[in-house]
């Protein structure tokens, strides 16, 4: 996996955004990170937070709390850092328990300076855990925000997971639309739980129905934790996603992270299953497809940050995502998922 990381990382480094040619481009960062429950100490009695893991620890709930605050935000502000100089202009995120930890994370050392905005609505979720979008003020302006239940029922009983997400507003001068996501887990196994994700899928396609009848040509990108492969069914089948640029029309959802899946990348690792369930998608208006047409923003990378620090060094998980919490205890990790993120460029007038 270093060497896979290791070479997209040269590729990266390798690629002067057309600057040879005299071009000069804005590059931001839009990124996505599951922050692997980020609760707080306070015992919340209208959630399940007792089940959060810090919540379990026998001492120094505090301390730990702080550490992995700092450990996070200093993870966010690395994200894009070598080519876009600075933090996420936007960022979704999930596994959160409320805006509190959210206003702490954003008020740290590490980002405090980048002046970030939250988006945040408390979910049904039984366990509390939300999603929520932060970013830059400078970059980003929000203008409406929104939230959708998938309403998804098993067994006429309904489930109580994430909501979706939905932002709209003005990346500098363009108007983009982000849905943030945190899709039903596969307990009880992939098959059983499929139809749950499925469901969630649709629930995407209708809030992407809902922005296109206003705005049919729509810049939308759908982002999240989707307890999914790019490759399974509710991406081929429900979203319809394509994975080769020459195969996008009109209207398709491209996902430049079933490539990544294909070459054997990753973002999390469970029971010796390697997975790549964090993904970043958007519509064929946000797609260069060899025009080198960059008058408007339009993808240029898809990445996973994937760096040393943030995988385990040592023991039977060495490689696996170097998570904050196991067997009841915290291991000064960061997070059992790694961030990923895309470059949206535009050049300069």
């Amino acid at each position: 996996m270093y060497k896979k990381a290791t070479i997209l990382l040269l590729l990266s480094i390798s690629v002067s955004f057309g600057q040879k040619q005299g071009k000069k481009y804005n590059i931001r960062t839009i990124a996505f990170y599951n922050l692997e429950n980020l609760f707080d100490t306070i015992n919340d009695v209208t959630k399940n937070d007792e089940a959060s893991p810090i919540m379990k620890l026998k001492s120094n709930k505090s301390k730990v709390y702080w550490d992995k605050i700092d450990k996070l935000s200093s993870t966010i502000a690395q994200i894009g850092l070598d080519k876009a100089k600075t933090s996420p202009a936007i960022i979704g995120v999930s596994e959160v328990e409320n805006l509190s930890v959210l206003e702490d994370l954003v008020k740290s050392k590490h980002l405090i300076k980048k002046g970030y905005g939250i988006i945040h609505y408390d979910s049904p979720d039984k366990r509390g855990i939300d999603v929520a979008l932060l970013y830059q003020k400078r970059y980003f302006k929000p203008i409406y925000h929104k939230v959708f239940n998938p309403n998804i029922y098993r067994n006429n009983y309904k489930v109580y997971t994430r909501d979706q997400l939905l932002v709209s507003g003005y990346l500098d001068d363009e108007l983009i639309h982000v849905i943030v996501n945190h899709w039903p887990s596969r307990s009880g196994g992939e098959a059983k739980s499929r139809p749950l994700r499925e469901k969630a899928a649709y629930q995407n396609t209708k809030i992407i129905e809902q922005i296109r009848e206003q705005e049919p040509n729509a810049k939308i990108l759908t982002m999240g934790d989707f307890n999914d492969d790019p490759i399974n069914s509710s991406f081929k089948k429900v979203l319809k996603t394509k994975s080769k640029k020459k195969n996008v029309e009109e209207g398709d959802l491209y996902n430049p992270y079933e490539d990544l899946h294909r070459r054997g990348f990753n973002t999390l690792a469970y029971r010796d299953n390697l997975n790549l369930f964090d993904q970043i998608l958007f519509t064929s208006q946000l797609l260069d497809k060899g025009e080198k047409d960059f008058s408007t923003y339009k993808m240029y990378k898809a990445m996973i940050f994937n760096k040393r620090f943030l995988s385990d060094k040592k023991g039977r998980f060495k490689g696996y995502p170097f998570r904050s919490f196991s067997n009841g205890s915290y291991t000064g990790g960061y997070s059992d998922h790694y961030p990923v993120y895309i470059y949206l460029i535009k050049e300069k007038q």
